[in-house]
């Protein structure tokens, strides 16, 4: 790399709503056990939106995005096993402390120290990141385009919430709250888990995502502004309810509906964050014995499970992408995301 030299990025400049700017940036500087990527997509993520809004945990200034894949452009004096030109995507858990009984476990998504690119270390929405560590690179298949490899972040978020960590079996019915791409990831990772019904909610802005959670495989869409979710969900499961909703929407109303729609010793998994506080029955926890599920970002095992399904096909991410923007038009971009225009934007790095 050039010394002096400047790129463009995407940076959350302070605290507050919004502040946000495409600004000037040095070139990363290569550490002896970093490797600097050469950023080929990166897509605009729901959490993007909630630093934008002051809304989640970050550190400022920081360079945001941490949805993204590329092309190895340099690798420091003690990297093993990688080579420039390499295709690659990476985890979002930048640095962790490795010896909490939460790393030593594999759990290192959960780590107290953690810091993640995008919010407290710089992220993808530049030209290059830098990669603190080498054990978070992970090999892009060489059948998937880099648009498609954008999404294998959000892929592995919801391949780690419903594989991993949810109780989904053969034959169980589920409801998917929120068409959006968390949502319609969900979708066909519950498929995949052997779900026999799958239904999936959403508001009349959400026409052109229920219309494409159908080609995907949902055998229901439900417009919660239409019909009533719950006697809905009630009349096809013979009063049972679902056997395990998921929650992707981010909103409290959802929440609601959703702790009204599962069944009785029913699982309650929640992706998507709400931003904020609310109030929430959580007695029907008890009343209905529901087992809960938190899924907070994604360990090693994830990708690799995410990553083949997108290699087998599988797992369709390139359907989702509505909008590929240049990061000069990041704000058109954050637009399109906060008003339901298009299922997922993607950046490319100017």
């Amino acid at each position: 790399m050039q010394e002096g030299v400047c790129l463009k990025a995407v940076v959350k400049t302070k605290r507050g709503k919004g502040f946000v700017e495409l600004a000037e940036v040095p070139e990363p500087r290569l550490g002896l056990n970093e490797v600097l990527v050469e950023v080929k997509a990166a897509g605009i993520c729901g959490t993007d939106i909630h630093i934008y809004r002051d809304e989640f945990m970050y550190t400022p200034p920081v360079i945001l995005g941490h949805e993204f894949c590329g092309v190895i452009a340099e690798v420091g004096e003690n990297i093993t096993g990688w080579d420039v030109g390499d295709r690659v995507t990476c985890e979002t858990s930048g640095k962790v402390c490795g010896r909490c009984y939460l790393c030593r476990a594999g759990r290192y998504n959960l780590c107290p120290q953690r810091l993640g690119l995008g919010y407290h270390l710089n992220g993808a929405f530049a030209k290059y990141i830098l990669v603190p560590r080498q054990e978070i690179l992970h090999k892009l298949p060489d059948n998937v385009d880099f648009i498609s490899g954008a999404l294998s972040e959000p892929s592995a978020v919801v391949v780690h919430g419903i594989i991993e960590l949810s109780p989904i079996s053969p034959g169980d019915s589920v409801v998917i709250t929120g068409p959006g791409p968390v949502g319609l990831l969900a979708l066909q990772i519950a498929k995949i888990a052997g779900a026999e019904t799958v239904m999936i909610t959403g508001t009349d802005v959400d026409k052109e995502r229920l219309e494409l959670a159908m080609k995907l495989g949902a055998d229901l869409t439900i417009n919660v502004q239409r019909e009533d979710p719950i006697k809905t969900v009630q009349k096809l499961t013979n009063g049972h309810g679902a056997d395990i909703v998921i929650e992707c929407s981010g909103f409290a109303k959802a929440a609601e509906q959703t702790l009204q729609i599962v069944s009785r010793g029913g699982s309650y998994v929640q992706i998507g964050l709400f931003g904020e506080p609310f109030e929430l029955d959580f007695d029907q926890v008890v009343y209905k014995e529901l087992r809960v599920y938190g899924a907070w970002s994604h360990v090693w095992s994830s990708w690799e499970r995410a990553l083949k399904l997108m290699a087998l096909g599988r797992l369709q991410t390139k359907p989702l992408v509505s909008h590929v923007l240049p990061i000069s038009e990041w704000t058109k971009g954050f637009e399109l995301m906060e008003k339901k225009q298009g299922i997922k934007v993607v950046l490319t790095p100017i």
